[in-house]
């Protein structure tokens, strides 16, 4: 009994299927730190069981990084997800447009979008009743890395801010 207690209490961990809100129409959006094909692959197959509508990802890969996973993930996510929005990472040096078509190969028919923060409203958008949105790549970061400065962006903080 001591311990469902203390689990009940229990809230997770930032930014690993961590609930970012809810749409007016009961749809949930998660962020996920899911950053490589494997990571993804997980988290939306473990999506699916619970998901009686679409699954929406949002998603990019981070740039002077593992350029080889870019159109791996894209497949994986073509397989998985019904809806895709690709969009920037932490592109750091590289060009982003590069990064975003190296991805789009493996999921021709998804969207792109040069703007997380919009790539999310994009998604939230798109939400229906039955449907989730996830957010995945930067989970629990506060920043988001581009060229050499990090500026302040948290998909969290996007995610309740577009829904208030």
């Amino acid at each position: 009994d001591c311990a469902l207690e203390a689990l009940a209490h229990i809230s997770g961990v930032a930014g690993r299927m961590e609930t970012a809100g809810e749409c007016a129409n009961g749809a949930p959006v998660f962020v996920d730190f899911a950053h490589t094909p494997d990571g993804l692959e997980k988290l939306l197959r473990g999506l699916r069981p619970h998901t009686h509508g679409k699954i929406i990802l949002v998603f990019g890969c981070g740039g002077d990084r593992d350029p080889d996973k870019r159109q791996k993930m894209g497949a994986i996510a073509a397989k998985l997800a019904d809806t895709i929005i690709v969009t920037d990472d932490n592109p750091r040096t590289e060009d982003p447009a590069y990064i975003r078509a190296s991805v789009l190969k493996g999921c021709p028919d998804a969207y792109e979008s040069d703007d997380r923060a919009k790539a999310i409203e994009l998604g939230l958008g798109l939400l229906a009743k039955n449907d989730c949105l996830v957010i995945a790549g930067k989970g629990h970061e506060t920043g988001q890395i581009i060229g050499t400065k990090t500026i302040p962006f948290s998909d969290v903080a996007v995610v309740r801010e577009l829904l208030s």
